[in-house]
């Protein structure tokens, strides 16, 4: 089992695209794995940021230099349209999560995004092998 010491990072890089006509962030996701393969680094987490005005995407990747790289797949998957955001709302929600996150292996992090119309999609970092 790992450490915390390990997960604890400093390092970010910057990523900005478009969603795919899917909704997915599919084409960026392809970029951030080819750039962790190429500079050679531990992704250790993910952030997101879809923004509505502009219908783009802001997406880092926190990694260390300084351990032994690994290769990465980010996945999106739609999970849910958001409704009032009450309590059965977010039950409703939750349940959906819980389920999108037990069909991946090996996740490393998670992160989600909201489009405009209410989406919310999950992103799922992983450890590919």
């Amino acid at each position: 089992m790992s450490r915390i010491e390990e997960q604890v990072h400093s390092k970010f890089k910057l990523f900005a695209g478009t969603l795919d006509s899917d909704g997915s962030i599919g084409t960026l996701a392809r970029q951030v794995a080819s750039w962790v393969r190429g500079a050679k680094v531990a992704p250790k987490s993910i952030g997101i940021e879809y923004l509505e005005s502009t219908r783009r995407v802001l997406l880092t990747i926190g990694y260390r230099d300084d351990e032994p790289a690994y290769a990465v797949e980010l996945t999106s998957v739609p999970v849910a349209r958001l409704g009032a955001l009450d309590e059965a709302d977010l039950a409703r929600v939750q349940k959906e999560l819980e389920h999108t996150g037990s069909k991946l292996q090996r996740v490393i992090c998670h992160e989600l995004y909201v489009t405009e119309a209410g989406d919310l999609t999950m992103v799922f970092m992983t450890h590919e092998p």
